[in-house]
């Protein structure tokens, strides 16, 4: 499990990077120990609005084999207008890695920081499980029109994926470890 942190086209953030490798490190090891399933290896990147639903989309695309320009660029306009409002995004990648953005806008402190990577670093942790994956990419080819699914696939889907966000959610106060008083 190895972790790397970076940012995308959001020059001037050096301090921002360095307090998010540090606590990345703190993390991935107390999700690691208090979530079940395996960590992958996960992509840190900080960036903003524009970079989240650039790097987003592309990893979608990755993920369901999209080619197409077009419909890459149609699924990245919506998707921008969906990021100004998201703290982070987790993104399984083909390759069994995982890919997590981080929106700088929404981090005023080291403290919301902490909260969203726990919260992001449990999503990783559930691309372990068995079927996660299978679904996530099913989804994503609905969403390119690529495969359509069932409506009782859809409705699968919205059930597993709030069962994911309620665990994510219930996860957080595992920041209070990296920060006290972080999760409050």
């Amino acid at each position: 499990m190895k972790t790397t942190v970076g940012t995308h086209k959001i020059p001037g953030y050096g301090a921002t990077l360095r307090t998010t490798k540090r606590l990345a490190d703190q993390a991935v090891r107390i999700v690691n120990r208090a979530v079940p399933g395996n960590m992958p290896d996960v992509d840190i990147i900080l960036t903003n609005p524009r970079g989240m639903a650039e790097l987003g989309t592309a990893a979608d695309a990755e993920l369901a084999g999209v080619l197409d320009k077009r419909t890459r660029e149609r699924t990245e306009r919506a998707a921008l207008k969906q990021a100004r409002d998201v703290a982070g995004r987790a993104i399984p990648r083909a390759n069994g890695s995982a890919l997590v953005l981080i929106n700088i806008d929404q981090h005023a402190t080291p403290g919301d920081m902490a909260v969203t990577l726990v919260h992001e670093l449990v999503h990783c942790m559930q691309f372990s499980r068995k079927n996660v994956v299978e679904h996530i990419v099913r989804d994503v080819r609905d969403a390119f029109r690529i495969e359509r699914q069932s409506r009782r696939q859809a409705r699968e889907h919205e059930r597993l994926v709030e069962q994911d966000e309620r665990e994510a959610y219930g996860k957080e106060y595992l920041a209070n470890q990296l920060i006290p008083g972080a999760a409050a």
